[in-house]
């Protein structure tokens, strides 16, 4: 596993911040991801829910890339505030395979997916496809907060 660069680290806090747009759910993560290319230029931006319930942050990122930019997908780096998922109950694609699909390769998270809708191997998969998986554990507590209410019982979304 490679360590992150300062733009990671940059890159990963923009991804965060998308997931404040998410709309609530008490049955879905709130995620933000982005796609940049390796000198930075953000080509796609999601979060979850952003085109209809059962869309994922990478999923509504990628759908965000251009058409003209999707040939850089193959040396481009996806920033995402959560572990991509493995495992899905709303689509038959998970955001790994997406990620695997287009060719991405190069993923940055900041939080490892708990198990509370699934059992979750994605970064695990991505590393045995030879993706480069790099994990930021710093940031996971700013990627957790807009998924309190998961945790509570008493504060539902």
């Amino acid at each position: 596993m490679s360590n992150p660069t300062g733009l990671d680290s940059d890159l990963l806090l923009r991804a965060i911040s998308l997931a404040d747009r998410c709309p609530p759910s008490a049955t879905a993560f709130a995620v933000g991801s982005l796609i940049a290319t390796a000198d930075g230029r953000v080509i796609g931006q999601g979060w979850s829910r952003k085109g209809n319930p059962h869309e994922h942050a990478e999923e509504a990122a990628l759908a965000d890339v251009s058409a003209e930019d999707r040939a850089l997908l193959s040396e481009a780096t996806i920033y995402t505030s959560l572990e991509p998922c493995s495992t899905r109950a709303s689509r038959p694609v998970t955001c790994t395979q997406h990620i695997l699909d287009e060719g991405i390769p190069r993923i940055v998270y900041a939080w490892r997916e708990p198990s509370i809708f699934v059992d979750c191997i994605g970064a695990e998969t991505l590393e045995a496809a030879g993706r480069e998986v790099i994990e930021i554990a710093d940031l996971a507590d700013m990627a957790r907060k807009p998924n309190l209410h998961l945790f509570d019982p008493h504060n539902p979304a």
